[in-house]
């Protein structure tokens, strides 16, 4: 222990290290016998050092070890002792050694339960992919790979994408098996995989309609033996033949899969038999036709079967079985449950929980959908057999709708009445559609509200505001939130000219449903009528998206962008118009008064001129056009426009005036004279006519002159006594008014104006004519009201036209034109209001010639 040095008390290295529990201590160990003497008789062949006790000395504080730059003292053993010095560093002896450490010289390995001292585990071995097996593994996951993207760029719609995804894999797959061959290998090839390569591409093919090379695929699964169950492709193949309209190789195909298909697969063979029935009747052999749709009805009936079944025997016109195969129809199994079980029947909360959420699940919407579809089916063979089963259609609706009162579908009855007196109206029976419609005033709400709806639009229809009014009251009452009756009630509140009211009915429609578009355009039309510009053009844009070719909306929204002063945007509106329909004389003659008004003349000639092609009796583009050619010193063309004008409106003398114009101020005097000659037969005293009469006799020193000049002067002297009669008779008139009104107000001792009512005037009617044109739509069966015609003072029938051409003197002309007086020319137009009729960009105005001056002229301009 003489080495031993004590550590200094200043350095307290290890301070702490002599505070341990006294079962550890060492200090005592030479005293101790039997350590000793185990310590003599263990020398030389004890196993490695390691603490004798485990654990720590006090808290968590590590225990000194012997590990360090020292040289253990030896025991007399032999033992390497704690504690030695090495190269004279001193170091403080240390009370219990740590727990698995062990002095650095000690023979045997060190403490390592978790193999730290081993390092990292090696990575793990790289596949080798050079040999033929891994190269085959992943050719084949590739082809799986190409496969499925192929089926999920099909769902998507990319069927370009699909095929040559499709092609890909079947190039791989033949790598595939080349490589399997040359390996040796050939037994393992994947018959699997080669069968859902060839099918995919077959139907790539297909769905690119590239049927040769769909057929040729198919054909190479159908001939390959090895291909289990490939004989039902063969119904694949007959589809593209009857794709192909090749009937006749379709049947047979459909039969060979019939044959190839086991009994076990009832479904499959019935759904065959279907497809076989269907392309009989596209060849029109319908008795072959009937017998697969009725072992199909035999069998397994459905809705789709009994309906074709049905139209088979209407085609061969056989009564008997028309009326069986109808009975069948109806009684077809749907295999639904009844709509009571998705009612809540207790007050048991979890079993009302689970209704709520299957009542609007796939399965019941499914239900739905069924449901509908076989409604759909019975409604139209109802509506197809029942002028045929019977004498009369009457009787064969009586026989159908008894029938389907005795079915599951009661509910359809009253829709067959309905129908029926919609049959009635197509056959103009318009009295009997009424009595029918009218049985159904006690009948529940839905089908009450459904025929009040249509007796209501038979009676606006046939302009009875009040019967229609009444029964509209009716549908409303039995149905508040029927669309169709909100409608109609606006629509007889509109006519009635209180256009706020109509608003509200038709905004409470379109609450009721968003979708409602009758409801929508006539609240446009409404607003426009209350001037509210602004909102009109919103219901209308609303309604443009969605009736994006809706050729009425589009010219209600180009008729209102003029009244906000935006003539491009009109321009542009009825554009879009032209491009549904290019045909439409009333949208060219629009687009060229507005051109005509931005002063661009030659495309506003262009539009007059379509518009004139298509619809020649027009008598605003007319005049627009005759007055065009006279502008632009074209007098000989503007003749035959003019002479179109004399053909629609004979009675009025201006237009034969102006044709005889164009041939004078042409220098075809001697055709110009005639003219006038015949138009002074007609009208005897136009003294416009007798004026030209004298001066061209005078010109051309014709003997009639002196002639016609005195039918001039007893013509003008019969004009000036009419006008005098008419002015002395308006003073007598206006003289006997003010006397009567002195005479009241002296007996009354007050001077109070008198109040007459306005008389009706033919302008009064033809504006509520020009209302139930332009009235708004309605919705019901039997509803097409047309395009509004706008402001009805634009386009009404009794239209007031005030032609009022203006002459100038020409620099060449032997004519010049004085004393302008006003011609003024009322006719009926025959087309009435279709569209809002375009104004016409010009008026035209004539002054007329003065007898005493010697020249003459009636040249045509724009106002």
């Amino acid at each position: 222990m003489e080495n031993v040095h004590l550590a200094m008390e200043e350095d307290d290295l290890y301070s702490g290290y002599n505070d341990y529990n006294p079962t550890f201590d060492s200090e005592e160990l030479e005293n101790d016998v039997d350590f000793q003497q185990a310590v003599r008789t263990s020398h030389g062949r004890r196993p490695p050092m390691t603490a004798k006790f485990p654990g720590t000395a006090i808290g968590s504080r590590a225990l000194g070890t012997s590990f360090g730059s020292r040289v253990p003292l030896v025991s007399s053993m032999g033992r390497p002792m704690t504690g030695a010095v090495q190269d004279g560093a001193a170091r403080p002896m240390t009370a219990v050694r740590a727990a698995g450490y062990t002095s650095s010289m000690v023979r045997g390995p060190a403490f390592d339960p978790l193999g730290q001292s081993k390092g990292p585990a090696p990575p793990l071995e790289a596949k080798n992919e050079d040999t033929p097996e891994e190269k085959i593994k992943i050719l084949e996951k590739k082809v799986n790979d190409l496969i499925e993207e192929s089926c999920m760029a099909h769902s998507i719609g990319a069927l370009q994408l699909a095929l040559e995804k499709g092609k890909e894999a079947g190039r791989k797959e033949r790598a595939l098996v080349r490589q399997r061959e040359q390996s040796g290998n050939a037994e393992h090839i994947s018959l699997d995989l080669t069968y859902s390569v060839l099918l995919n591409l077959a139907n790539q093919y297909a769905n690119n309609e590239m049927y040769p090379e769909a057929l040729n695929s198919y054909q190479v699964i159908v001939k390959n033996k090895m291909f289990s169950n490939a004989g039902r492709l063969k119904v694949n193949m007959a589809n593209i033949y009857v794709k192909q309209k090749n009937y006749p190789k379709a049947i047979k195909f459909y039969r060979m899969a019939l044959d190839q298909i086991s009994n076990a697969h009832k479904e499959m063979r019935i759904k065959i038999m279907q497809n076989i029935g269907v392309v009989f009747v596209r060849m029109g052999q319908y008795s072959d036709a009937i017998t697969s749709f009725e072992h199909i009805m035999s069998e397994s009936p459905n809705i789709k079967t009994g309906f074709n079944l049905i139209l088979c025997y209407f085609a061969i016109g056989d009564r008997e079985r028309m009326k069986k195969a109808f009975q069948k129809l109806i009684s077809v199994p749907l295999g639904i449950d009844d709509e009571d079980k998705y009612i809540p029947t207790n007050d048991d909360t979890s079993s009302n929980m689970v209704i709520e959420a299957i009542k609007n699940d796939k399965l019941h919407q499914m239900e739905r959908d069924l449901k509908v579809l076989a409604e759909k089916y019975i409604m139209t063979a109802a509506k197809l057999i029942a002028p045929a089963i019977e004498t009369s259609f009457v009787t064969g609706f009586d026989w159908c709708v008894e029938m389907v009162k005795s079915s599951q579908y009661v509910e359809l009855a009253n829709d067959l009445e309905i129908n029926k007196a919609i049959t009635y109206l197509r056959q103009k029976d318009f009295n009997q559609a009424v009595e029918t419609l009218k049985t159904f005033e006690k009948k529940d709400s839905r089908v009450k509200s459904a025929a009040a709806t249509n007796l209501s639009f038979l009676y606006f229809l046939e302009k009875d505001y009040d019967q229609a009014d009444r029964y509209a009251d009716l549908a409303m009452n039995a149905d508040r939130y029927n669309p169709a009756a909100l409608i109609n009630k606006g629509n007889t509140v509109f006519v009635k000219q209180d256009h706020e009211k109509a608003a509200e009915f038709f905004k409470e429609a379109l609450r009721n449903d968003s979708s409602c578009t009758e409801a929508l355009y006539n609240l446009g039309l409404t607003y426009k009528r209350l001037n509210r510009l602004e909102e009109a053009l919103d219901c209308f844009l609303k309604l443009h998206a969605i009736l994006r070719n809706s050729a009425q909306v589009m010219y209600q929204l180009a008729n209102l962008y003029p009244l906000l002063e935006d003539t491009q945007q009109a321009i542009e509106w009825l554009m879009q118009v032209i491009s549904v329909t290019p045909t439409d004389p009333q949208a060219l003659a629009k687009l060229g008064e507005l051109h005509s008004g931005e002063g661009d003349k030659s495309q506003a000639f262009q539009y007059y001129y379509e518009s004139f092609r298509y619809f020649p009796s027009n008598i605003d583009v007319i005049e627009w056009l005759g007055a065009y050619y006279i502008e632009t010193q074209f007098c000989e063309k503007a003749i035959q426009y003019f002479e179109r004008a004399t053909l629609i409106q004979p009675t009025q003398v201006k237009w034969q005036l102006m044709v005889a114009s164009c041939y004078r101020r042409s220098g075809n005097y001697q055709k110009a004279l005639e003219t006038y000659k015949d138009i002074h037969c007609k009208f005897p005293e136009n003294v416009e006519c007798l004026r030209f009469l004298v001066r061209l006799c005078t010109d051309m020193g014709l003997k009639e002159v002196q002639e016609y000049a005195t039918r001039l002067k007893k013509v003008e002297k019969m004009k000036e006594i009419r006008e005098q009669r008419v002015k002395s008779g308006r003073e007598g008139s206006t003289r006997g008014r003010r006397e009567g009104r002195e005479g009241s107000a002296g007996s009354a001792g007050v001077s109070t104006p008198v109040l007459t009512p306005p008389k009706k005037t033919g302008t009064m009617d033809m504006e509520v004519k020009a209302v139930s044109q332009s009235e708004p739509k309605q919705l019901s069966p039997l509803l097409d009201s047309g395009r509004d015609s706008g402001h009805s003072s634009n386009s009404t029938k009794g239209e007031r036209l005030s032609a009022k051409m203006r002459s100038l003197p020409g620099s060449n002309e032997p004519y010049e034109a004085s004393s302008p007086k006003e011609i003024d020319a009322s006719y009926v137009d025959p087309l009435g209001p279709h569209m809002e009729r375009p104004k016409t960009g010009a008026k035209r105005r004539v002054e007329d010639d003065d007898f005493a001056d010697e020249e003459l002229g009636d040249d045509l301009l724009p106002e």
